[in-house]
C-alpha cells in the first residue's frame, strides 16, 4: 500500500460523505469489488452540542459495515479521524445548526473519515468539508 492509496481511500470517504441515501449501497457494491469497505451516516444538530454524538456515530457505523474490530488501536483511528475532520468544520461551524454527512472509509492499513455539512445561516447555506486519515494495523 501506498501514498496512492491514502489518496483513493480520502476520495472514497468524500464520495460518501457527499452521497444520497439511494447511492450508498450501490457505493458501497462497487468500492467493495476494489478492495475497499465504505460506510456513511447523516448527522445533525448543533455542531458545538453534536461532537460526541458525531464521534458515536462514526464508530458506530465503521464498526457495524466491519471497517474495524472492536479493539483499541482500530477504534482510537476511527475516532482521531473523525476529530481531525471535525476540527476542520467546527470554525465554519460554530455554534450553528447543521445538517450533513459522514463519510467512512477502510484499505487495507488506510482510513479516512469525510465530513461534509450545509450550516444553516438565515436563508443562505454555507457549505463546509473536512477530512481526517489514520493507518492501522491489519
Amino acid at each position: 500500500m501506498s501514498n496512492e492509496t491514502s489518496t483513493k481511500v480520502a476520495k472514497l470517504a468524500t464520495r460518501m460523505a457527499i452521497s444520497s441515501r439511494d447511492e450508498e449501497d450501490i457505493l458501497k457494491d462497487k468500492y467493495s469489488k476494489l478492495g475497499a469497505k465504505v460506510t456513511a451516516v447523516n448527522i445533525g444538530g448543533n455542531i458545538t452540542e453534536s461532537i460526541h454524538k458525531i464521534l458515536e456515530s462514526a464508530l458506530v457505523a465503521s464498526k457495524r459495515n466491519g471497517l474495524i474490530r472492536e479493539e483499541h488501536l482500530h477504534e482510537g483511528a476511527v475516532i482521531g479521524a473523525t476529530r481531525d475532520a471535525l476540527m476542520q468544520v467546527c470554525n465554519r461551524a460554530n455554534g450553528q445548526n447543521v445538517g450533513g454527512k459522514i463519510g467512512v472509509a477502510r484499505m487495507g492499513e488506510h482510513v479516512s473519515v469525510c465530513i461534509f455539512l450545509s450550516i444553516g445561516l438565515l436563508h443562505l447555506d454555507e457549505v463546509v468539508i473536512g477530512i481526517g486519515h489514520r493507518s492501522l494495523p491489519l
